[in-house]
């Protein structure tokens, strides 16, 4: 299965969203064995889930808390994304970790509560530009997906995502890519066993219709996590073709 998941970050109000899903619905077609979806902010999610409904679209939160409820002021409960119709929540973007503190010890019991209440995971990960130059990549990659021993294996998703190539402009070369998307793909097995080789890899990082095509033929590639490119509903539709 590929993916294309857009992640529109803090962006898009009513209306907005509504503009969007008209012009790409209009023009969208389920494909066999690629999904398309869309990671909405909190105040969309119920108003897309109902619009979604039998498109073939998948709607992902963009964080999720581990408790099912309580005085958690300002979080919104896994329990309460499914309710609102979520399909799936991403976890660990780069942007939660620099921004929120958010780290690989809070990830865990957020992973178990979107299994426990039927949302799919995408666990984001990814390096730095200093911990790239520094040579680091691949132990920071290994102490991010550690983790994985402790939730065990579940349905999820992996999306790698360079830290210094979100909204950047820069790309990792496929090489990079290529490189890294191997090391995942084993330390998974290595951490989930043999069932760990269908796992999704996704690419994030500057992804637009102009690259993707080069780096959806990488090994190991199983489709992008998309950030600025997925606000614009004709690019949003070429690169879940593209896929």
């Amino acid at each position: 299965m590929r993916s294309v998941i857009g992640n529109w970050k803090m962006n898009m109000l009513g209306s907005e969203a509504e503009a969007f899903l008209s012009s790409f619905l209009a023009t969208y077609q389920p494909k066999p064995g690629v999904e398309a979806g869309v990671a909405a902010p909190f105040t969309l999610l119920r108003e897309m889930a109902t619009r979604l409904q039998g498109t073939g679209v998948n709607l992902y939160a963009q964080n999720g808390h581990a408790q099912p409820k309580g005085a958690y002021t300002g979080e919104i409960s896994m329990v309460q994304l499914k309710d609102a119709g979520c399909h799936g929540v991403l976890l660990g973007h780069s942007e939660r970790r620099q921004y929120f503190g958010e780290t690989e010890a809070t990830l865990v019991p957020k992973i178990q509560a979107a299994w426990a209440h039927g949302l799919l995971p995408v666990l984001c990960i990814g390096e730095t530009l200093e911990e790239r130059q520094g040579g680091t990549t691949l132990d920071v990659l290994r102490r991010q997906l550690a983790i994985l021993s402790e939730t065990g294996f579940g349905p999820m998703t992996i999306a790698y995502e360079p830290v210094w190539a979100i909204g950047t402009g820069l790309v990792a070369t496929t090489e990079q890519i290529a490189e890294v998307h191997a090391f995942i793909r084993a330390e998974l097995v290595k951490l989930l066993g043999e069932q760990a080789r269908d796992m999704g890899i996704l690419y994030g990082g500057s992804v637009t219709p102009d690259n993707f095509p080069e780096i959806i033929q990488v090994q190991d590639v199983a489709g992008g996590l998309v950030g600025g490119a997925s606000l614009d509903a004709a690019k949003l539709q070429k690169l879940v073709d593209q896929a």
